[in-house]
């Protein structure tokens, strides 16, 4: 759950590593600062969720064939309760560290990816309203987990010609978290469980300049061990995207969706645990890329969201969120660029058959420095 932005953007790109190799890039910087908050009517437990995230990610090409990513972040996190008390969290988040090595140039890429645990790991009881609060898929704050106790995780990826001018692509993966004590004072530790995913992507052009990419993601995880004799269980997910971008006029249209479906956790009718109820997580949107000038492009974008959840034979909805705002880019140098990003979202949350309304902002500068 905590990870669907990033599987998201491996689906807008399954193809991306090979294209890298293509392009050799030696070394590639991000930074920046994102600042989003959530408003909420009468009903909920809390009022406000705010963050504030500066990400801090390097890419550096190593010879012909590796690629190694580091990545990490600081965040600074608060709810407003709805009797005026305040949960806050701030500090880094687990550190991400990536070698991509092509055994095959432009066929077939593995990859290997250990999480340094430099993020919250054992926490306050009264911090937990907060971190479920930030990991909902339908809020999609940027940074939705603030730590664990690291791990590893080791796959592939293939990519092969179908056709003229059509890819294939495909993938593999499987993580295994380290163990860690969640919370500060209480006995125990979490044992992750672990993570099989398989992706399947193709992509291509078609008439009048249009291209479509498309993309499925499967994922099961086994249980997570909460003690000698409790464990939690989340059912398999199954991620459908497809893209289609095309040019309108002096400008370039991108429209997209994406739906996440949680199933039952096998265990769901077992004593002694804990399962994470089914859900299905639709979201359907466009952008629209002009240029206004050389060095400066416009991005104007619109997103619909909505969630469905629920333990029963049908799913209940647990809110819609419709988000709209733009993006402007000036390239300020061959090596530099700088991002801009205005957005608001607004909508409801379903509390006990109660519709409670959203409103916030998401404000953003990202730095992108390449050499």
């Amino acid at each position: 759950m905590t990870r669907l932005r990033s599987i998201i953007a491996g689906c807008a790109g399954l193809l991306a590593p090979f294209a890298l190799g293509a392009q050799g890039a030696p070394a590639v910087a991000r930074s920046g600062a994102y600042f989003e908050s959530y408003s909420f009517g009468d009903g909920l437990a809390f009022k406000r969720i705010s963050e504030f995230t500066i990400p801090i990610s390097v890419t550096q090409r190593v010879g012909q064939r590796l690629v190694i990513d580091v990545g990490t972040a600081f965040a600074s996190a608060s709810v407003r309760q709805a009797d005026g008390t305040t949960i806050n969290h701030s500090g880094l988040i687990d550190t991400d560290l990536r070698a991509s090595f092509s055994m095959i140039p432009g066929k077939l890429i593995f990859n290997l990816v250990g999480s340094i645990p430099t993020g919250a790991t054992a926490v306050p009881d009264t911090t937990i309203p907060l971190f479920g609060a930030t990991a909902t898929d339908l809020l999609g704050f940027t940074t939705p987990s603030f730590g664990s106790g690291g791990g590893i995780s080791a796959g592939f990826a293939s990519a092969f010609r179908m056709g003229q001018n059509w890819a294939v692509g495909t993938g593999a993966s499987f993580r295994q978290g380290a163990s860690y004590q969640p919370v500060k004072g209480q006995p125990g530790q979490l044992s992750p469980g672990g993570e099989a995913r398989a992706r399947f992507g193709i992509e291509g052009p078609f008439g009048g300049g249009k291209y479509f990419r498309g993309a499925l993601v499967y994922t099961s995880t086994a249980n997570n061990g909460l003690g000698p004799t409790e464990e939690s269980g989340i059912g398999d997910r199954v991620l459908a995207y497809a893209a289609v971008s095309m040019p309108l006029g002096n400008s370039h249209l991108s429209l997209y969706g994406w739906d996440m479906r949680r199933l039952r956790a096998r265990s769901w009718d077992q004593p002694n645990t804990i399962s994470v109820p089914r859900g299905n997580v639709l979201a359907l949107g466009a952008r629209l890329e002009r240029l206004l000038g050389e060095h400066t492009t416009l991005a104007p974008m619109v997103e619909f969201r909505h969630e469905l959840t629920g333990p029963g034979p049908k799913m209940e909805l647990l809110g819609y969120l419709l988000r709209t705002g733009a993006d402007l880019r000036y390239r300020v140098s061959d090596r530099a660029a700088v991002v801009l990003q205005a957005q608001v979202a607004f909508g409801s949350l379903n509390s006990l058959g109660v519709r409670v309304p959203i409103v916030g902002p998401r404000l953003g500068a990202l730095l992108e420095w390449s050499r």
